[in-house]
């Protein structure tokens, strides 16, 4: 029998400005979280811990960088995938409204963390992106913490100032605040500030009463991305024309993409089998940005496509958590962390295929990066919790 005990001190405030919704709301516990949801972050994860030794040992195993050591990325993934579980357990039995009060703070934060990048930051493979960790030889993306920010702050700007984006000043301060973080991490790297602008756009499309101001904000926002490329950078030009033949440039920005599809093509419907990809030694990055296209040769049709059918759970579970979520602080956190989620898959699996040009970005859950995996779980723990709890209208 299903618990439905009263949470004391949880009851939302009423809605500002919408007389239509003032009818009183109890809010519930349901007593468990999503085991769902749960169990296909813990699938995605084991399979991403397992997919980076199979993508990279015989990298590991032959570079003095590594030492020789084939299970240099295991060793340090599965660290990180053990620290992800843990923070996503505290997450998820940490009551959701404790983090609105602290969302400014962790915005202001994420700030400073990501001037910090400009100035001292650490750079690979031509982008800067980290900070070091003192005492240590790891080190973290501000970006990645930014994707938490912006879903935190926006959340929070939407649940306290719900009035706000009803007039033209209120809505230039949301779009003020999303675009000041978005830009901060554009400039440490264009696809992560993609993914950021999505997330907090996008919440503030669908806390937004007003439909055509999202076509003035849409139709800027892509001429801003087409000048970034067009006058950007010349490598943005060239991958751009890379997707479009990438054979015709398999010497250079080419190379990754044609190694990809040469992954999938090979294999078919069951897969080589784990540990016996033929394109890992020659896929730039593959236990990284490219992981999908090992999946797709070593599993084939069956584990690409048991992949994406879990991301598909994943967005299904998080849009019914956010649509029975018993606030609105709780259903714009549940929304944006589904946005990024999805909008990440989504974008990394199109590169893989080559649906969309080039860029770098991580698959979440399973791609080797240690700020990435762990602030993916930490945000899928805080889903969790939210699935908790359910509204109840009264008359």
């Amino acid at each position: 029998m299903t618990d439905t005990r009263s949470v004391t001190g949880t009851r939302p405030p009423k809605p500002r400005n919408n007389p239509a919704q003032t009818k009183p709301t109890t809010v519930v516990s349901v007593g468990s979280m999503d085991y769902t949801l749960y169990l296909v972050v813990i699938i995605l994860v084991c399979i991403g811990v397992i997919m980076v030794f199979s993508a990279s040992y015989v990298r590991a195993a032959t570079r003095i960088i590594f030492n020789q050591d084939a299970f240099y990325f295991l060793r340090r993934n599965g660290l990180m995938a053990i620290g992800g579980f843990i923070v996503m357990n505290i997450t998820a039995n940490v009551y959701y409204g404790w983090y609105k009060p602290w969302a400014r703070l962790l915005y202001a934060v994420t700030i400073g963390l990501l001037i910090a990048v400009l100035f001292i930051g650490l750079g690979s493979g031509g982008a800067i992106r980290w900070l070091p960790i003192p005492g240590t030889d790891f080190a973290f993306q501000p970006s990645e913490i930014a994707k938490a920010a912006a879903i935190f702050i926006m959340a929070w700007m939407v649940s306290e100032y719900e009035g706000g984006l009803r007039n033209w000043p209120g809505f230039l301060i949301y779009c003020g605040v999303a675009g000041l973080i978005t830009g901060l991490v554009m400039y440490t790297g264009f696809s992560s500030g993609i993914i950021v602008a999505v997330i907090a756009f996008g919440m503030i499309f669908i806390a937004s009463p007003h439909i055509l101001r999202f076509v003035l904000i849409g139709a800027a926002g892509v001429a801003g991305a087409v000048g970034i490329i067009v006058f950007g950078e010349g490598f943005r030009i060239a991958r751009v024309a890379a997707w479009r033949d990438p054979w015709a440039y398999f010497d250079d920005v080419g190379f990754q993409i044609v190694q990809s599809l040469y992954a999938i093509a090979s294999g078919g419907l069951f897969g080589l089998g784990i540990g016996e990809s033929r394109q890992a030694t020659f896929v730039p990055e593959a236990h990284n940005d490219i992981i999908f296209a090992i999946i797709a040769e070593e599993l084939g049709l069956i584990g690409a496509g048991l992949v994406m059918l879990l991301f598909g759970i994943f967005i299904w579970r998080g849009i019914k958590i956010a649509l029975n979520a018993p606030d609105t602080f709780s259903s714009m956190t549940a929304i944006g962390i589904v946005f990024g989620i999805a909008f990440q898959a989504i974008i990394n699996i199109a590169v893989v295929t080559n649906a969309i040009p080039n860029t770098g970005v991580t698959l979440p859950f399973i791609s080797y990066g240690g700020t990435s995996l762990i602030v993916s779980m930490a945000l899928a723990g805080v889903l969790l919790n939210i699935s908790r709890y359910s509204k109840e209208r009264g008359g």
